[in-house]
């Protein structure tokens, strides 16, 4: 839980948000190694395949420059890259950087909005 609720948030209230839900696997480590692991295995199936997934609507790509959730900040910046989404990155925020960083992260949505509306 110490490393679950470290790693994706910076602020006290994005780590305590984290750690109060992450406090239904308290001693039930296996049930959370399951869906963990569920979740690793989807996105290998999803790379393995290479499928050319292409967004048709309007989107942005939002990632903490201290995001330490799997390979987020790789992944971003290749679909980025790749697919040419917007990235906005969010100084001094982790993975769930809207508890991090409120502010900016609804000012981003705003103007995002504020664009395709």
């Amino acid at each position: 839980m110490k490393s679950g609720t470290e790693g994706v948030a910076i602020s006290n209230y994005g780590r305590n948000l984290m750690k109060e839900m992450m406090l239904v696997y308290d001693g039930n480590q296996h049930r959370y190694a399951q869906i963990a692991g569920h979740g690793f295995r989807i996105l290998a199936e999803a790379m393995e395949k290479d499928l050319p997934y292409e967004i048709k609507c309007p989107s942005m790509l939002i990632c903490g420059t201290k995001d330490h959730a799997s390979s987020c900040i790789r992944y971003n910046r290749e679909w980025h890259r790749k697919m040419e989404i917007p990235l906005k990155w969010i100084e001094g925020a982790g993975h769930n950087s809207n508890t991090d960083k409120l502010e900016m992260i609804n000012s981003l949505l705003e103007e995002f909005f504020s664009n395709i509306l």
